[in-house]
């Protein structure tokens, strides 16, 4: 094998481990917002309110769901462009749903600290 065709080899597993790393952690990551959610409604079930951080966090399991979606079509493409391509774009929207739940974190904290916002709950 020539050497071209080595670093090419390399450079596909390289990127077909980015792609396993992004569907686990979105897969996982899936799981920790519904996880949430469902804790919020434990705790505020006896209030009888309602938060907004419970459809922040379901908008943010589905940007997690079409990353962890969009990283296994890429390891199942033949073609090294199309699956860079395909990557890539599962990066940047791991990366914005990962954003997204820093956002909520720290609504989070700051409803928490200031003990019912308005921001967060609503009767």
């Amino acid at each position: 094998m020539s050497d071209d065709q080595n670093e090419q080899n390399s450079r596909i597993h390289l990127e077909e481990n980015i792609c396993i790393h992004i569907f686990s952690v979105s897969a996982a990551m899936v799981g920790v917002c519904l996880t949430v959610i469902g804790i919020i409604q434990i705790v505020i079930k006896g209030q009888k309110a309602s938060t907004l951080v419970n459809d922040f966090l379901a908008i943010d399991a589905f940007l997690f769901l079409i990353s962890c979606i969009l990283s296994y079509w890429a390891m199942r493409r033949r073609s090294y462009k199309r699956m860079h391509q395909i990557e890539r774009i599962a990066d940047g929207v791991f990366l914005l749903a990962m954003v997204f739940m820093v956002v909520i974190c720290g609504l989070i904290t700051f409803d928490i600290s200031y003990h019912k916002s308005f921001l967060l709950f609503y009767q």
